[in-house]
């Protein structure tokens, strides 16, 4: 997208995962990183008290997980042991945060993983990431350690990149020797994973968190963020005409003062492409909302990896057809519906951008919009509804002038990206 990448803490935080320049081992230990775990059951609870949320996409509580697998583990006789998975396999191509803390925070990432092994009572841990250079970082780090790390063994497994290949079966499937791409559910990882036993499988960007939280603890970690979306998280934010940038904001800060941060006036904003791809669009009411999970999904969005395309001189029907488009060439091509489906909701998407769509053929996307949930293996046939849905609930206006091919935005040409809002580069700006 740009050859430049501005990284930046919200203004008056200390920052948590940001920092400037690659870190090297001896200084993340003399930050206090790799701290004994003394006590399992503490950090545990630890955790629970935190209220620390996945930062992959799904916001699902940590706490959970770790004391889920570990149960399951400690249940199943017949297997060996647990297995974490540190899944830095960036799929959605308008996020730039898991690349950029595994190039240059991969011991945050790292120690992590052990402290989530510690808990869960793993002997295997996995690092999986796509990013040459990310998959370099993580091998110097390890290098680095040198054996430091007893009880669990840290490998690294670099698949080819790919939007399904970041799914959790999909990581299990490749560490047990299968191609990238999802499996059937049930059992899902907790349950049954990695050689058949229960698996950890979480951000990496979550895993650094959870190594800040070991270092300072949960009332600490309180003291940002809202009471049920405590923290920071990083938002990687595109779009406006803007170069990208990664930036991070405690949760609660409102949507306007992210865009005076970030140079955008709100009078030119139009709604925005949330999640990456996968929770869709929302018009101008998120202009008004906060950056917390509760607010956003309030607006019939998800915050989801922390990446936000903001429109502003882009037609919402043009990007929800290359979003739908990428879909529609992403999926993994092992289930009829998510096949079908998200090429059928393409076509009528790029029918309705360039004019040719008819009523019969929108009454078609609302309903497979809906009927077409949950039918894949994985969510990406939920993510591409998630994009038309929110594209004919959002912006209603936008779609009947596309309908009756009198678009005043697209009439000077059309927004078309094979990989809208994409980040490509990790060359920064660094102010933190």
């Amino acid at each position: 997208m740009t050859a430049e990448l501005t990284v930046a803490a919200w203004p008056g935080i200390i920052p948590r995962l940001l920092r400037e320049g690659p870190e090297s081992l001896a200084e993340y230990q003399q930050a206090g990183g790799y701290g004994a775990l003394a006590n399992s059951e503490y950090l545990l609870a630890e955790v629970q008290a935190s209220g620390l949320l996945g930062r992959g996409g799904a916001a699902f509580p940590l706490a959970v997980k770790l004391r889920t697998v570990r149960d399951n583990g400690r249940s199943a006789a017949e297997v060996a042991g647990t297995v974490v998975i540190a899944n830095g396999e960036e799929g959605e191509p308008a996020s730039i945060k898991d690349r950029w803390l595994l190039r240059n925070r991969p011991h945050a990432v790292l120690d992590g993983l052990r402290l989530a092994a510690g808990v869960v009572e793993a002997d295997r841990a996995v690092v999986y990431v796509s990013d040459s250079a990310a998959a370099e970082s993580v091998e110097r780090a390890l290098d680095e350690l040198a054996g430091e790390l007893p009880g669990v063994s840290i490998e690294l497994l670099t698949v080819a990149p790919g939007y399904v290949a970041g799914e959790e079966t999909a990581a299990v499937h490749v560490v047990n020797g299968g191609p990238a791409k999802p499996t059937d559910k049930p059992p899902r990882p907790f349950e049954e994973g990695v050689d058949g036993r229960p698996t950890l499988i979480s951000n990496v960007e979550t895993l650094a968190h959870l190594a800040h939280l070991h270092q300072h603890g949960a009332r600490a970690f309180r003291e940002l963020g809202t009471e049920s979306s405590p923290g920071t998280f990083l938002a990687t934010i595109t779009g406006a005409g803007r170069p990208p940038a990664l930036y991070e904001l405690p949760h609660g800060i409102a949507f306007a003062d992210l865009l005076t941060l970030h140079g955008v006036s709100a009078d030119n904003v139009r709604g925005a492409l949330m999640g990456g791809y996968f929770a869709g669009l929302v018009n101008r009411d998120i202009v008004g909302a906060t950056l917390d999970h509760e607010s956003v999904r309030a607006l019939g969005s998800g915050l989801g990896c922390g990446a936000i395309g903001i429109l502003t001189d882009d037609c919402p029907v043009a990007v929800a057809a290359s979003v739908l488009a990428y879909f529609d060439r992403e999926n993994a091509g092992q289930c009829g519906s998510c096949f079908n489906g998200t090429a059928a909701m393409a076509a009528v998407a790029t029918g309705l951008r360039d004019g040719l769509a008819t009523q019969e053929d929108l009454d078609r996307l609302t309903r497979w919009s809906v009927v077409l949930r949950g039918r894949g293996a994985c969510a990406t046939l939920d993510g591409a509804a998630n994009v038309a849905a929110s594209l004919l609930a959002q912006f209603p206006d936008h779609v009947q002038h596309h309908l009756e091919n009198d678009c005043q935005t697209c009439r000077s040409g059309a927004f078309s990206a094979a990989r809208p809002y994409e980040v490509e580069s990790l060359e920064a700006v660094v102010s933190v």
